[in-house]
């Protein structure tokens, strides 16, 4: 479960990035965050991954308090969400199996069970004979598929993504987004910040609305309040 309770967000530049923002994310929900440039969801994820922690409010995931969290807690947080990022991250100079090896081995990984789960997911998003290749060899769709099944190899309850089709056509943004709606449907909570609309109203899914730091609907469809 996610749960943010009245978290409020100002950065040292005095950028009042989030206003007692409220917000409920059960175990096995699909939400896509969404709303203009400077509403506040790039900072709603830094919250949930740790990388920053709120000023205000309480902010938890996973059963981890991320208001106060510990160092020794935050690789244990870390391991119970896969992040996908709008630029792929990969490292080009390994190959797809190598980029999933190294994310199982910086969690203390077993050499089996790296060799069992790798193929599992790759088989997973449909890249199970790309193994061998390396990310500047693969088209962006599958990089993006990469980038997911490193998310998701070290099995965990939630995968945020961060504006994971920004650098995709259409076609192929349609394409990852039916991808994860799959990997939600074997039971992965899963959390999505966009801006394009159109793909989100393809989903019929929950849409929380952010606008200057406070949310201003939450329903399905984009233009839900």
């Amino acid at each position: 479960m996610i749960r943010l309770k009245d978290v409020e967000k100002e950065y040292e530049n005095g950028t009042h990035a989030l206003h007692g923002v409220s917000l409920t994310i059960e175990d096995g929900e699909f939400v896509f965050l969404v709303g203009p440039s400077g509403s506040g969801k790039s900072t709603i994820i830094k919250l949930l991954t740790g990388e920053i922690v709120p000023s205000n409010g309480r902010v938890s995931v996973n059963g981890f308090n991320l208001s106060n969290i510990s160092d020794r807690q935050i690789p244990l947080l870390r391991r119970s969400i896969g992040v996908i990022f709008q630029d792929f991250r990969l490292i080009e100079k390994k190959t797809v199996y190598e980029n999933l090896s190294f994310a199982m081995r910086a969690v203390g990984a077993s050499p089996r069970a790296i060799r069992s789960r790798i193929p599992y997911v790759l088989e997973l998003v449909g890249l199970e004979n790309k193994a061998d290749q390396y990310p500047p060899e693969l088209s962006g769709g599958e990089q993006q598929r990469v980038a997911i099944a490193r998310a998701l190899v070290n099995n965990p309850n939630t995968i945020i993504a961060d504006e994971p089709t920004g650098n995709l056509d259409p076609a192929r943004s349609l394409e990852i987004m039916r991808l994860l709606n799959r990997i939600n449907e074997l039971g992965t909570t899963v959390v999505i910040v966009t801006h394009e609309r159109d793909l989100v109203n393809r989903f019929h899914k929950r849409v929380v609305l952010l606008e200057g730091g406070y949310v201003t609907g939450d329903g399905v469809g984009y233009d839900a309040k």
